[in-house]
């Protein structure tokens, strides 16, 4: 980690869950798991409780592990064998869990990568570069101002200053009260910014959370805001791994799994749980039933709703979970469209690029500049690899969201308009959470919705501040430190960034 002696004390990481020395660290002899689901917050979850001599039994329906983050082989009509994702996932610096989880397999992280920068681009005005800014704030924020030709001094003194100070007083408590039933986009419009200003610096952050400004809770958006920017001691960098997912992320991690004589099963619904006798789950597979005192259910939010509407029985002894489960909500779809193009884009072109304000376009990543099998491709025939990716995206098919990429790229980067497409990948599907304004008090949570059930995904709620890769493993952290509470073993230390902003306590009580 960088020196961070120069913020203040209360803007240095902390240890949110602390190691307690004084229980075991391993659970007691026969002590068995399942664990539903293969993303990060399920493979979180198993690699914890089998490093603690749990026997785990991870099911995963996808032939690959990985969730959102996952990948799987793809043959090009050259016959060149590619590995494709569910989109491009920046690795922020204070994933502190998530990387921690990852150097399990690869100590050293020596896959990552600087991406470099975090430009944000747009037809209508110059692009903003969000990188190379001082970590601690206030002086992020004193710097992005005096930098940003998207704020000027008109922008600062033309705020409305009272309601933009919130963004610096992020406290969990006091701003759910205050914002969490407000939209996200009418916070922005109040704070009185330039429609430049608006655009590209929060609405295209905002956007990255896989919901339009006007879905989303202005509370979410100021603890994200909080968590990525104004309180990250370690700045708005990220990195990304220079190769594929499945080679240096999935295939470790089942073979780390299997070393710790965990059962990982892929292509392996959960079909539906019951109770059982004894406080015990049955969770039905196609391979049969599993049974277990001890589940964490690490699925999607749909697939979460799908399977305890199969699972009637589950009502009757915890009737919080599944009413919780019934009612949760699932963000419009995300379209991810890779192209193999028969010519490069221009060399000045960033590896990735945010997109502000175009109907469906919201990112651009250029694979070949990115990771190794991408780039030994391009270089081969001359070529790019491109991804385009809407985080909620309005087209009705996938064919048509792929149609809108295309032509709003051609916009931005006009070398592309006339380029060839060699090969086509392309996704559009519905699994990511959703933050809508109201939803604070209704969001599952890891532990106490139903007798030997955990719950943990990005949709889950965590009692301290994380944010998309990173709360999936915080909440897989979380479900197997509460087992290994239940068995009377000590729980995995967890390190989170600060809890409050720089000037929470110090401002009068938030005025809407």
């Amino acid at each position: 980690m960088k020196d961070l002696r120069a913020a203040p004390l209360r803007m240095r990481p902390q240890v949110v869950v602390p190691a307690d020395p004084a229980l075991p660290r391993s659970a007691p002899a026969g002590t068995e798991a399942v664990v539903v689901g293969g993303g990060i917050a399920g493979v979180s979850a198993a690699v914890v409780l089998a490093e603690r001599g749990v026997h785990v039994t991870l099911v995963e329906a996808a032939p690959t592990l990985g969730g959102r983050l996952g990948a799987w082989p793809h043959t090009l009509p050259d016959g060149t064998r590619q590995v494709v994702e569910h989109g491009f996932h920046a690795f922020f610096r204070h994933y502190y869990t998530w990387l921690a989880l990852l150097r399990r397999i690869d100590p050293a992280l020596a896959f990552l990568r600087p991406v470099g920068g975090y430009p944000v681009i747009s037809r209508e005005w110059p692009p903003e570069d969000l990188t190379g800014l001082p970590a601690a704030p206030p002086l992020n924020l004193v710097a992005l101002f005096a930098r940003s030709p998207s704020l000027g001094l008109r922008d600062l003194l033309g705020s409305r200053q009272s309601l933009a100070a919130q963004l610096l007083a992020y406290d969990r408590a006091r701003t759910t009260a205050a914002f969490d039933e407000v939209a996200a986009a009418d916070f922005l419009a109040a704070l009185g910014m330039s429609d430049r200003a608006q655009a590209m610096l929060f609405e295209a952050f905002a956007r990255s959370f896989f919901a339009e400004p006007g879905a989303l809770s202005a509370a979410e958006l100021i603890a994200m805001f909080h968590y990525y920017f104004l309180g990250n001691p370690e700045g708005i960098g990220f990195d990304a791994p220079d190769t594929d997912y499945l080679g240096c992320i999935w295939e470790p991690f089942a073979a780390y799994l299997h070393g710790l004589d965990a059962q990982v099963r892929t292509a392996t619904p959960a079909l539906s749980i019951a109770p059982v006798g004894g406080h015990r789950w049955q969770v039905q597979t196609p391979d049969g039933p599993l049974t277990t005192r001890h589940l964490v259910l690490a699925t999607d939010p749909g697939a979460l709703r799908a399977l305890l509407a199969a699972s009637p029985e589950v009502a009757a002894v915890a009737p919080r979970l599944a009413r919780k489960a019934a009612a949760v909500q699932v963000a419009p779809p995300f379209a991810v469209s890779r192209l193999w193009l028969d010519r490069d884009v221009a060399a000045s072109r960033a590896t990735f690029s945010a997109v502000s304000r175009e109907p469906t376009l919201d990112s651009i990543t250029v694979y070949s500049r990115l990771e190794r099998p991408s780039a030994q491709w391009a270089a081969r025939t001359g070529g790019a690899v491109i991804e385009l990716h809407s985080y909620a995206c309005t087209a009705p098919d996938v064919d048509t969201a792929t149609a809108r990429m295309r032509a709003e790229l051609a916009a931005l980067w006009p070398e592309t308009a006339d380029a060839g497409v060699v090969h086509l990948q392309q996704r559009l599907e519905a699994t990511a959470p959703t933050f809508p304004p109201g939803s604070a008090g209704t969001r599952l949570v890891v532990a106490g919705e139903g007798r030997g059930v955990r719950l943990a995904g990005d949709h889950v709620d965590t009692p301290f501040l994380s944010g998309l890769m990173e709360r999936a493993a915080v909440t897989g952290v979380l479900a197997a430190n509460d087992v290994l509470a239940e068995v009377g073993a000590g729980p995995e230390e967890i390190r989170s960034v600060p809890q409050r902003g720089l000037l929470a306590g110090l401002l009068p009580a938030p005025r809407r």
